[in-house]
C-alpha cells in the first residue's frame, strides 16, 4: 500500500472511536485508526461496511505514514495525562501544518494549555466536543469544535458529512477559540445532569401519587410526542417498559439508586463559580449525585426521620399535569442557565462562543436535543447576543404559561417530602432572576458591620462604611 492513502486518523479504538471512523468511511472518506489492543484493530476493520477504506494498525508510526498531509489525527483517550501521554507521541512523527484534535471530554484549561504548546510548534490543536453516545458516534452525532478556526477549515468537510442533520443541517459549527469546544461540551454535560435530575424527580413524585411502570411509560410516552419532546424524554419512557431478566421485575426497580459521574457536571458547577454565573440546577444534581452516594446513611435516617405520608388531594390526572409543567419550566431554566453561562465565558475568557450556533448544533445528534432548542434558535436569530434566554419574549411567554403548576408542583411535593431539589432550586431562580430587588442589601451591610467590606448605596454613588451599632 503506497503512503499518503487515508483522510483522516484515529487514535483510540474503543466504542466511540471506533464508531466515528466507520461514519466518516460511509461518508466516502478513507480513514485509518491506532489502538495497541491488535483486537480492536480487526473489530475496526471487520466492522467496516463493504466497500469503504478503512484500516487498523497497531503501530501509531505506520497511521502518521499513511496520511495525506497535512495530517489530520484524532485522540479519544481518557482525559488527563493519557492526553499529553499521546501528544508527546506523536510529536516527533509530525509535520508543519498537521492537525491534531482531542475528541474526549477534557476540561477545558487543558486544552487551552495544549492549543498554546502545540502552537509554538506550528501544529494546529482542537478541542472537539461530541455528543450522542454509541449510536450517535455511528450515525450522526452532534459535534462542538473549538480552537484554531483554520484547522477547522481543513476538517469541516468530514465533520459536516458525518454530524447529525436537522432539515439538512449538519449539528457542527465552529464554536470559539481555543479551548471553545470543550467548554461547549462540559456545559452541555452541565445542563444534562440538570435536567436528568429533574426527569429523575417527576419519576419519584408520579411514583408517589401512584402510577405503576406502565403508567409512567404511557405518561412520558406522551410527553415526548408534546412540547416536552427530547431524547431524554424518549429514553426515560422506554425505560419503564423494560424487564429485567434476572427476576420478574421492571428493570428500573433492581437498579441501584447510588448514581455516578465522570466529573463534567462537576467541572460546570465549580467553573461557574469562578466566572462568576449561577447555575443552581446543575449545581443540585451534582450534590443529588454525592447525596445519593450516601446509602447507608440515608437507610438510617429514613428510619430516623420516617415521613408520615398524607393523603394527597390533588387527582392523579391534575399532579401529571403539575409535574409536566414543572419538569417544562425546570427544562427552560437549565438551558437558561446553561446558556448564560456559556455568554459570561465568552466574554470573560475571549472564546467568542456563537450562542445561535450552539443551540443550532444541539438540535440534533446530542443527549440534550428537544424541541425547546427550536425555540431558543429562533430568539438568537432575533437578538444573537443575548445575556439570558429568558430575556426573549417568547420564551417569557412559554414560562409565564407553566409558572402556576409549577409553583403548585413544589408545595406539593415539599408538603409531601418529597426529594425535589431540582424544581426548587429551578423556582428560586426564577423568583431571584424576576426580581428587582433581592434582600441581599441586608447581605452588604451584614458584611460592612463584621468585616469593613463597604457597600454602595441606591441613592448616592460611591463605596462607603459605616461604624455599626454607635447611633
Amino acid at each position: 500500500m503506497s503512503d499518503n492513502v487515508f483522510d483522516f486518523g484515529m487514535i483510540g479504538l474503543g466504542v466511540m472511536g471506533r464508531n466515528l471512523l466507520l461514519n466518516m468511511a460511509d461518508h466516502g472518506f478513507s480513514v485509518i485508526g491506532f489502538d495497541k489492543d491488535v483486537a480492536k484493530n480487526s473489530a475496526l476493520e471487520a466492522s467496516a461496511t463493504p466497500g469503504t477504506t478503512v484500516k487498523g494498525v497497531p503501530d501509531l508510526a505506520q497511521m502518521v505514514q499513511l496520511l495525506q498531509r497535512p495530517r489530520k489525527v484524532m485522540m479519544l483517550v481518557p482525559a488527563g495525562q493519557p492526553v499529553d501521554d499521546v501528544i508527546a507521541s506523536l510529536l516527533p512523527l509530525l509535520e508543519k501544518g498537521d492537525v491534531v484534535i482531542d475528541g474526549g471530554n477534557s476540561h477545558y484549561t487543558d486544552t487551552l494549555r495544549r492549543v498554546k504548546y502545540l502552537r509554538e510548534k506550528e501544529i494546529h490543536f482542537m478541542g472537539i466536543g461530541v455528543s450522542g453516545g454509541e449510536q450517535g458516534a455511528r450515525t450522526g452525532p452532534s459535534i462542538m469544535p473549538g480552537g484554531d478556526q483554520a484547522a477547522y477549515q481543513l476538517v469541516q468537510p468530514m465533520l459536516e458529512a458525518i454530524a447529525a442533520k436537522v432539515n439538512g443541517d449538519p449539528c457542527v459549527a465552529y464554536l470559539g477559540k481555543e479551548g471553545a469546544g470543550h467548554y461547549v461540551k462540559m456545559v452541555h454535560n452541565g445542563i444534562e445532569y440538570a435536567i436528568m435530575q429533574l426527569i429523575s424527580e417527576s419519576y419519584a413524585i408520579l411514583k408517589h401519587g401512584g402510577l405503576s411502570n406502565q403508567e409512567l411509560h404511557e405518561v412520558f410516552k406522551s410527553w415526548n410526542e408534546g412540547k416536552l419532546q427530547s431524547f431524554l424524554v424518549e429514553i426515560t419512557a422506554d425505560i419503564f417498559l423494560q424487564k429485567d431478566d434476572k427476576s420478574d421485575a421492571h428493570l428500573v426497580d433492581v437498579i441501584s439508586d447510588k448514581a455516578g459521574s465522570k466529573g463534567t457536571g462537576k467541572w460546570t458547577s465549580q467553573d461557574s463559580m469562578e466566572l462568576p454565573v449561577a447555575v443552581p440546577v446543575i449545581d443540585t444534581a451534582v450534590a443529588m449525585r454525592t447525596l445519593s452516594g450516601y446509602k447507608d446513611e440515608r437507610v438510617k435516617a429514613a428510619a430516623l426521620y420516617k415521613n408520615e405520608d398524607e393523603v394527597s388531594s390533588v387527582s392523579k390526572e391534575e399532579l401529571i399535569q403539575q409535574v409536566h409543567d414543572a419538569l417544562y419550566l425546570a427544562t427552560i431554566l437549565s438551558y437558561a442557565q446553561g446558556l448564560a453561562m456559556l455568554y459570561q465565558a465568552s466574554n470573560d475568557l475571549s472564546m467568542d462562543i456563537p450562542l445561535p450556533e450552539v443551540v443550532s448544533v444541539w438540535r440534533g445528534g446530542c443527549i440534550i436535543r428537544s424541541s425547546l432548542l427550536e425555540v431558543f434558535t429562533k430568539a438568537y436569530k432575533e437578538t444573537p447576543v443575548l445575556s439570558n434566554i429568558l430575556l426573549n419574549q417568547d420564551v417569557a411567554s412559554l414560562v409565564k404559561s407553566v409558572e402556576s403548576n409549577a409553583r403548585s408542583l413544589v408545595a406539593f411535593a415539599a408538603k409531601s417530602g418529597i426529594t425535589a431539589a431540582g424544581f426548587m432550586s429551578s423556582l428560586a431562580y426564577f423568583d431571584a432572576y424576576r426580581s428587582e430587588r433581592m434582600p441581599t442589601n441586608l447581605i452588604q451591610a451584614q458584611r460592612d458591620y463584621f468585616g469593613a467590606h463597604t457597600y454602595q448605596r441606591i441613592d448616592i454613588p460611591g463605596t462607603f462604611h459605616t461604624e455599626w451599632g454607635q447611633q
